[in-house]
């Protein structure tokens, strides 16, 4: 409960006020019944008409308090749940952000929006509910209770026969279900995923025609969330029918033996009015705490999916950093002795041994065959990935004496996979830099070689992209993301094979730029295609996680043999071609 003060403590107010407000409806709804008594008892019986008036006046009055105490305790139970769940939605997001790559890896894409989005909903929902039934549902028990043994303690007595009974029925209920809402909140885990990555990627689809397996795919995964939720829902439905036979059964006990005591001249028939009355609502009472535990072990499961996320370790933070005011100034790169696991248990390393160098300004190529370790590699750089022997030297300082911030900002990326986001080109392009003048974005832009294409639209770099920038061509999307590292100006700049869907005129020319642009930057670039590192100061070849090639080109095509096979092979391809 210590964790979720803080979302309470600000609405405090309204935390209060709802149950207090509800309170002023659950007096109303105890006290009328025995108003209508009077009426029969009294006014009825004695053929006076000013009493009815008078009581019926009353009853009015009462009515109208419990519509204020209605309206303001759902108000306030409204407003206390949705400011809950939207401060505790942002600390669940926070978290997220903080995320390192091997955490972001514990969780699916899918899992963390159903947590973000239905596993919260599900607490909102929970708290909107307990606050306007938390002391209704007691209030209206005892006070029914109190009102039918003042009335009649012998016809109450049949009441707590019941109660004991509903409670265990009630229990068996819950206990059943809790399980089942938590296997179904994982199912609609795996749908979401299976949304988020068909919608994603719905144009390779398209392209391989794969619409009706992905269907098939959907179907099935709907079909597994559905059989969940109803075997669920099928032990929740069970609760209204049981609290309506028990509500009936009661009823119907208390008027076959307040009939009796009717006939017998004990019991006045509005006092049996009331009295059936006053069984409903306890009962109702019962029913609405059933409803609250039900909706409970529901939001248990999710409030348990959401500490998951909030009580996941960060494993790279700032929290032993040396250095923390420290910022790249030169930007060269060393690693000594690198290596790397994904996972911990693995035998195998995804990096194994590694050490290299690289000067400030120079410029350092990776290239080897698919699945190496080029990106794991320069991924240590930035920290994405912490290593677990040996260290990684940015200006001859170990990455981890700086602040992830500090370190970053020295750090320029063009990850392997392009992403933009929706939003115009300039919004795009100012992730690098958002105070960038126009003449900023136009200088790199041109660098990128991304300027022509952009100033083709006819509304230049106003232009809208869609989600993932699906508007443009790949060429485009990459010199974009190329442009807003440059705007950037880090002291180290990554492309991670970001000119593969550039031809390579214009790789030569983005190259080129650089010269000029990033005089004083480290550049290093991975790439498939040998010519995009011929010119590179230095030649790292990696293969299975190792580096088996460091050099120039000339050297490395003299002493190593897969960068040999590498060039050869690409060589004779493009002599072929021509």
């Amino acid at each position: 409960m210590k964790r979720y003060w803080k979302y309470i403590k600000p609405y405090l107010p309204a935390f209060i006020l709802g149950p207090i407000l509800m309170i002023i409806e659950v007096i109303g709804e105890v006290v009328l019944p025995k108003l209508m008594a009077n009426i029969i008892n009294i006014g009825a019986a004695n053929h006076d008409v000013s009493y009815i008036t008078g009581m019926g006046g009353a009853m009015l009055g009462v009515a109208a308090f419990m519509i204020i105490g209605g309206i303001g305790g759902a108000y306030f139970a409204a407003k206390a749940s949705i400011s809950f769940s939207s401060a505790l939605r942002s600390d669940v997001f926070d978290k997220v952000q903080k995320f390192s790559f091997s955490n972001l890896d514990q969780f699916s894409t899918g899992s963390l929006v159903t947590r973000m989005t239905n596993d919260i909903t599900q607490v909102q929902n929970l708290i909107n509910m307990a606050l306007r039934m938390m002391l209704r549902a007691p209030g209206m028990l005892v006070g029914a209770l109190f009102m039918a043994f003042m009335m009649n303690f012998q016809l109450a007595l049949v009441v707590l026969v019941v109660i004991p009974v509903l409670i265990l029925l009630i229990a068996i209920v819950i206990k059943t279900a809790f399980p089942r809402f938590e296997i179904m909140q994982k199912k609609l885990d795996t749908l979401n995923s299976n949304i988020q990555e068909v919608l994603t990627n719905v144009r390779v689809i398209k392209s391989f025609v794969r619409e009706e397996h992905e269907k098939q795919r959907f179907a099935a995964s709907n079909e597994e969330l559905k059989q969940s939720s109803l075997n669920a829902f099928k032990v929740v439905i069970l609760n209204m029918p049981i609290m309506m036979f028990m509500m009936n059964a009661t009823t119907l006990g208390v008027v076959w033996f307040g009939g009796k005591q009717i006939l017998a001249g004990t019991m006045p028939v509005g006092d049996l009015t009331a009295f059936t009355t006053y069984i409903v609502q306890i009962l109702m009472s019962l029913m609405m705490l059933a409803m609250v535990l039900l909706q409970s072990s529901r939001a248990l499961a999710s409030f348990r999916r959401i500490a998951q996320v909030l009580d996941a370790e960060i494993n790279l933070t700032d929290e032993n950093c040396a250095l923390p005011e420290k910022k790249v100034e030169s930007g060269r790169v060393e690693f000594k002795d690198v290596s790397f696991r994904y996972y911990k248990d693995n035998q195998e390393p995804v990096l194994s041994h590694i050490t290299f160098r690289v000067e400030s300004g120079q410029v350092l190529g990776i290239i080897g065959s698919t699945g190496c370790g080029k990106t794991t590699l320069v991924q240590m750089i930035p920290r994405l990935y912490d290593v677990d022997a040996g260290q990684v030297l940015v200006d001859g300082v170990d990455v981890k004496d700086y602040s992830l911030k500090n370190l970053r900002d020295g750090v320029g990326m063009v990850l392997q996979k392009n992403v933009l986001f929706s939003g115009s080109i300039a919004e795009n392009l100012m992730w690098g830099n958002n105070n960038a003048s126009q003449e900023e974005l136009l200088e790199v832009s041109k660098a990128a070689q991304a300027d022509a294409f952009v100033s083709s639209f006819t509304e230049g770099y106003q232009t809208e992209l869609g989600q993932g920038g699906v508007n443009v061509s790949g060429g485009q999307k990459q010199r974009l993301c190329i442009a807003r590292a440059l705007l950037k100006k880090p002291k180290i700049l990554i492309l991670d094979d970001s000119t593969s869907a550039v031809d390579t005129a214009t790789e030569a020319k983005i190259r080129e730029s650089f010269g000029s642009t990033l005089k004083n930057t480290t550049k290093i670039i991975i790439a498939q295609r040998i010519s995009s590192v011929m010119e590179a100061d230095r030649i790292l070849v990696l293969d299975e996680g190792k580096i088996v090639g460091n050099g120039s080109h000339e050297q490395l095509l003299k002493v190593c043999e897969q960068y040999q096979e590498i060039y050869y092979s690409q060589m004779d391809k493009e002599v072929s071609a021509s």
